[in-house]
């Protein structure tokens, strides 16, 4: 092999290193903005609504705030880890990165087929909980994160309660009473701020807002595909490049006369 020959190669796996080593790095700084946009949201639910849609009594765990603390902080260590470890060409982080994907792609993965395997149950699990917070948490008090929520819901939905409007029927908030809140009215009798108080069935609203969001999410289902495609490629693509640049880095140092092993490439 010609000299001109082994120069074209070394500067064709140079080119090669260097183009992946740089998607790396772009890919996971615009990651790493992500989850300090998402990191940013849930302190500032946290903050400014003390637990806002905290709507199961007893997962509070899985409210809107701590949601995005997790995923902020799980995808701010991530894209550290491989934006860092592809730019310095630190076998260390770099391992770590493709190892830390790994595990989240399989929990996904795992969390995904037992939902499904699982639908059923966890529907009416979740139909439980939904109307366990109404009944216990519920008060129309202007701070109240849960009243917040759930009237929010109602006035974008079109919706009462969780299955209906008896789901509001003698809930601590009024033991002795069949109301409803004000947001479970047709927009034609909200001018009556006593509409949920007058015992008319007829005012309100008789779809549950369980069926209206989940039609919703049908509705939607192509967009939320399109985002899970995207996920995985992302998440695929950040394991291979990971587990390439790796490799290629134990051969630089194990080979000293490979062109590319210096830092400016």
């Amino acid at each position: 092999m010609t000299p001109q020959n082994v120069s074209a190669i070394e500067m064709g796996g140079r080119t090669g290193f260097t183009c992946v080593r740089h998607s790396l790095c772009v890919l996971n700084t615009f990651m790493w903005i992500v989850g300090c946009s998402m990191l940013g949201a849930g302190i500032w639910l946290r903050l400014a609504y003390g637990g806002y849609a905290s709507l199961l009594h007893q997962y509070s765990v899985i409210s809107a705030d701590s949601l995005c603390l997790a995923a902020g902080i799980i995808t701010f260590v991530l894209a550290f880890c491989g934006c860092c470890g592809a730019w310095f060409q630190s076998r260390c982080m770099l391992i770590t990165y493709f190892i830390l994907v790994v595990l989240v792609f399989t929990l996904q993965l795992v969390a995904g087929t037992l939902a499904f395997a699982f639908r059923g149950e966890v529907s009416a699990t979740l139909i439980k909980e939904l109307q366990d917070g109404i009944r216990r948490s519920f008060n129309e008090t202007s701070d109240n994160a849960v009243a917040i929520t759930w009237n929010h819901l109602q006035s974008q939905f079109h919706c009462c309660g969780v299955e209906g409007p008896n789901d509001w029927f003698k809930i601590a908030a009024w033991p002795q009473e069949d109301w409803v809140p004000h947001a479970c009215c047709y927009s034609k009798f909200t001018s009556d701020q006593d509409c949920g108080r007058t015992n008319e069935p007829d005012h309100w609203y008789q779809v549950g807002c369980y069926v209206q969001v989940k039609m919703w999410f049908i509705e939607r289902l192509h967009v939320v595909g399109v985002i899970g495609m995207v996920l995985a490629f992302v998440q695929l693509f950040g394991m291979i490049a990971s587990l390439l640049l790796f490799c290629t880095l134990g051969y630089k140092r194990r080979s000293h006369t490979y062109k590319s092993y210096h830092s400016d490439t």
